[in-house]
């Protein structure tokens, strides 16, 4: 079934048909982050006829999600975990993280043994250990799921997710993830898929940055954006990023999707990890600069097409 430009009406039918692909049975899930990604990944898990509870640090964006989608709202992380067979998260960074899981407020307090905690946070590996580590001691297992997308993704039930994980918790879990996935691969143990997650964005920073020096010589050539475009996403250097950004770089239009400061915060974890594994990053650490130049032109919220901006600004400059 065809579900990434669905309707608002058709998408209840494709998470429903999603959520039988593995054979899945109805499950109590909590969904703990309910931003720009976790608002719509928990509609689709109501969808799909899953029995959900929502915990957002600011309250009145969960009543929000409840009022639309019904489900329940949780005061603190451990009352939207209470009782719940997996618990999802979708939060900003290792810290927030360690702040919705630990502690007597925290997700953990309120699992009970058997159940599974599902991270969707793009985090390090080495926090996805240290929660792991946690829950073991109480029996529940940890999977690390970053997901790639971005919003469009998320709204539209067809995400990817990096897992890294045992594969009973894993088996358990992906017929629930099924419900925003088009894809969910396990990878290997624990750290596995935020390890992947890494892989995905060094490969986007550098994709990006070559798609705005491309446009950037076309027109300072002075050729026809769209046409070069037309022409050459036919052949080798077609991209998800050509076919879906570069029309709105053209126009010097940067409002569509990941944010820098977003971006930013991802790479500084690929690059830490690479310091410690022996990885060379010149590219990644070169593209990284680049969007740190883009945050000082006012574009901390510009989606990470802009580095264009950079390009055209020095033009002018």
């Amino acid at each position: 079934m065809a579900c990434r430009r669905a309707s608002t009406s058709a998408k209840s039918l494709c998470a429903a048909a999603k959520s039988g692909q593995r054979g899945s049975k109805m499950a109590k899930v909590a969904f703990i982050g309910l931003g720009v990604m976790g608002y719509p990944m928990a509609g689709h898990l109501v969808a799909a006829g899953h029995q959900v509870r929502v915990y957002n640090r600011t309250q009145s964006k969960a009543q929000q999600w409840v009022s639309e989608h019904g489900g329940e709202l949780g005061l603190t992380p451990a009352e939207a975990a209470g009782d719940a067979e997996l618990v999802m998260l979708c939060v900003g960074n290792d810290d927030d993280l360690r702040s919705v899981v630990l502690g007597p407020d925290g997700a953990l307090a309120g699992m009970a043994a058997g159940s599974v905690l599902v991270d969707h946070t793009t985090a390090s590996a080495d926090v996805a250990r240290e929660l792991a580590a946690v829950a073991d001691k109480q029996q529940v297992a940890f999977l690390d799921a970053p997901v790639s997308g971005g919003q469009a993704g998320a709204e539209n039930g067809v995400l990817t997710i990096m897992v890294g994980g045992e594969q009973a918790a894993f088996d358990r879990s992906a017929p629930v993830m099924d419900a925003y996935a088009r894809s969910a691969v396990r990878l290997g143990p624990v750290g596995s898929g935020q390890l992947c997650k890494m892989v995905n964005q060094i490969c986007i920073a550098g994709v990006v940055q070559g798609l705005a020096e491309g446009l950037h010589f076309a027109q300072q050539a002075g050729l026809d954006g769209e046409a070069v475009v037309d022409v050459i996403s036919k052949g080798a250097a077609q991209s998800w990023q050509m076919e879906n950004r570069s029309h709105t770089m053209l126009k010097g239009e940067y409002d569509f999707g990941f944010a820098v400061d977003w971006m930013r915060k991802d790479l500084d974890i690929a690059l830490s990890e690479a310091r410690r594994n022996g990885s060379q990053l010149p590219l990644t650490a070169l593209v990284d600069q680049f969007y740190a130049e883009v945050q000082n032109m006012g574009g901390q919220r510009w989606d990470t097409s802009s580095l264009m901006a950079r390009l055209t600004r020095s033009d002018k400059a």
